[in-house]
């Protein structure tokens, strides 16, 4: 593999990292905002001491796949930091107002009318934030981004707003929610843990909604994307990602909590791996590829060399952070007192 190759490889197992951890904090504020009924304050709980400890830490994924382009792809960078600059300094504000009023609900006054406001910002920019983020990389891969030369002509800053870029948003979004009600089925019991399988399954059927409408806008919308999907290196990625998503769902239906999480998660990583595929050698479909937008070669070399010791310092701090913070977690139920 060329020295491009793996750094492109490096930013897509960051982004699978970030879509499997962060996207569950994500939806995580989805459903503290969807949070209804006699046990919604149970539920509140339930999704703050589940995020709390560790969620600031699963954005390091996201800045290693922006250092990474930056570095290793400075073309792309300025590409997408013209065309996509509403979106992105969206998202970013939304990432930074969910983080402030997620702390000052939890450590602020604890009066009526502020913790509505905070966990009205803290659900809101939750909700917001994955569909911008999903906006982008349907710009990204759909084709309507164009580039003339170094430069992207006005029509093309408008792409995040496509429908195709709509659907991936929305795609993000549902995947957020499905992911975080996922994952605190195993973080509750009793009646609280049947609140939180009800909304996976909830949002499971949205994204089943979402992926019957998905091929035929694609083709409609990004005609080089759908038609890459269907190639022999695309294809099976995705197919075995439905079929492990299919078994996601029977894990929720028959209350295999575990299983229905690992699931989740691997369907997660081959979606975004067949997408990559998909777009192979595209870096921004359909002008700029790989090869045209890296950096020198003792540059990538350089950055590559950093990754090792660098993910040898990381990944036993996060493991860590999870294991100090979460090991220890008890399991939230119907009746459980404190604050949010």
């Amino acid at each position: 593999m060329s020295p491009e190759d793996l750094a492109a490889g490096a930013m897509l197992l960051a982004l699978v990292a970030y879509a499997v951890l962060a996207g569950a904090d994500f939806g995580g504020g989805v459903w503290d905002i969807a949070a209804r009924g006699a046990r919604r304050d149970a539920q509140r709980r339930a999704v703050a001491r589940a995020l709390g400890p560790v969620w600031e830490a699963n954005h390091v994924w996201l800045i290693f796949a922006v250092v990474l382009l930056f570095g290793c792809f400075p073309r792309a960078f300025a590409a997408l930091s013209i065309a996509l600059f509403a979106p992105l300094h969206l998202a970013l504000v939304g990432i930074t107002l969910r983080g402030v009023a997620f702390v000052f609900r939890a450590y602020g006054p604890q009066e009526a009318r502020a913790l509505r406001v905070y966990g009205a910002v803290f659900g809101g920019a939750s909700v917001v934030t994955p569909v911008l983020l999903g906006q982008c990389l349907g710009a990204v891969a759909g084709g309507r981004l164009r580039l003339a030369g170094l430069t992207v002509p006005e029509g093309s800053r408008g792409a995040w707003l496509a429908p195709f870029s709509w659907l991936v948003g929305a795609f993000a979004l549902a995947s957020c929610a499905y992911l975080a009600a996922v994952y605190l089925t195993l973080e509750t019991t009793g009646p609280l843990r049947e609140d939180f399988r009800r909304r996976a399954l909830a949002s499971g059927t949205v994204l089943v909604a979402l992926s019957v409408v998905a091929p035929w806008l694609t083709r409609r919308e990004a005609p080089l994307l759908g038609h890459a999907l269907l190639s022999p290196r695309s294809l099976p990625v995705l197919c075995l990602g439905g079929a492990v998503a299919l078994l996601s769902g029977l894990g929720l239906w028959r209350r295999w909590y575990r299983l229905a999480r690992a699931s989740s998660i691997a369907w997660v990583a081959l979606l975004l791996a067949g997408l990559g595929l998909a777009m192979y050698p595209s870096l921004i479909v359909p002008d700029l590829d790989l090869h045209d937008a890296a950096a020198p070669a003792v540059t990538l070399r350089g950055v590559l060399w950093t990754i090792p010791p660098g993910l040898a310092l990381l990944l036993p701090s996060l493991g860590f952070l999870f294991k100090v913070f979460k090991s220890n977690l008890e399991v939230i139920h119907e009746g459980s007192n404190g604050h949010l």
